[in-house]
């Protein structure tokens, strides 16, 4: 009501509706609005709750990449510790670590995930208050933000490498997270020097492979896109190239990212597997070594022959 005066209400969400018809005038109309952000439970917790839906959605994301990386040390695992390989791998290795792994190791990979998480919100917190400082002069502030963002991302790491050897202990063994993630890395303390070793050629490889991949597919998108590859299929006609050749190289970064992953993961398993091989046995006939033999040919080991093939070449 402005002046006095009324106006008009042809809308069906006006509250005189209930009591007049559509047409009529509604004198005395008075507009009230509400703000959601402000009444109810629900709209004043809604930071809180954007806070839990970031946590949830960072937990989630790292728990699906651990149950990938323990299912796929268990199949590894279970190729390795076959004594007499191919005949004691089981039929279906992937489909078997899967079911495992969901039935009893299910808590530990949310414990680890959960581990993980904690130290991602911290990040983001960190970067969120390093944005709202980036227009400040001082020094001193800005030194201390860099110094904490470089020490969580170190952890970050490290708790990656760590989680990752803890799933494959968990894979071995069936133990729970914090019993697989010591005994994972004490075995790698004690073995350092082959663990960087392995860790520097592996990542070298690995670069190598995804840059091979991704440059190829590069140079052939750029001359097919272009026109210059000429064959029985018609090429496309482009003003501007640079877009699809651009779109085919991140596909192709992504897809060889995914399947050198499981490269390395395999690497890493059969590392950690040889390792503990080394460490239990030793080549006699109570202990024989599980690895292949051509690893023992390279290491110079050899398992020790039964007492029966033993007398029969005397």
């Amino acid at each position: 009501n402005r002046g006095g005066r009324g106006f008009a209400c042809n809308s069906l969400l006006c509250p005189c509706h209930l009591q007049a018809p559509v047409n009529s005038s509604c004198q005395g109309l008075t507009c009230v609005f509400k703000g959601y952000s402000t009444t109810g439970l629900a709209q004043r917790s809604l930071f809180n709750l954007q806070i839990y839906g970031v946590l949830g959605l960072f937990w989630t994301v790292n728990w699906v990449l651990a149950l990938g990386q323990c299912v796929l040390a268990g199949a590894f695992a279970s190729f390795y510790w076959a004594f007499h390989k191919p005949r004691d791998i089981p039929t279906f290795p992937l489909s078997s670590a899967f079911i495992r792994t969901l039935r009893y190791h299910t808590g530990s990979l949310a414990f680890g995930a959960l581990i993980l998480t904690l130290v991602q919100i911290a990040r983001v917190i960190l970067e969120y208050i390093d944005h709202k400082l980036r227009g400040s002069q001082n020094p001193v502030a800005r030194c201390i933000i860099c110094c904490f963002k470089c020490c969580l991302w170190c952890l970050e790491k490290f708790i990656k490498f760590l989680n990752r050897n803890a799933y494959i202990m968990i894979a071995i063994y069936g133990k729970n997270f914090c019993v697989s993630a010591k005994n994972a890395f004490m075995l790698l303390m004690r073995n350092v020097l082959r663990v960087v070793v392995l860790d520097k050629v592996t990542d070298l490889l690995l670069f190598f492979g995804k840059l091979l991949v991704v440059g190829g597919v590069g140079v052939l998108s750029f001359f097919f896109f272009s026109g210059r590859i000429k064959g029985t299929f018609e090429n496309p006609d482009l003003n501007y190239y640079w877009l699809p050749i651009m779109t085919s190289i991140m596909g192709a970064y992504v897809i060889a990212s995914g399947f050198f992953s499981v490269f390395g993961m395999c690497v890493d398993t059969l590392f950690l597997c040889f390792l503990e091989d080394l460490e239990r046995n030793d080549g006699s006939q109570q202990r024989p070594y599980y690895m292949p033999k051509g690893l023992m040919k390279i290491l110079g080991k050899k398992n020790e022959a039964p007492t029966g093939a033993k007398n029969r070449k005397k």
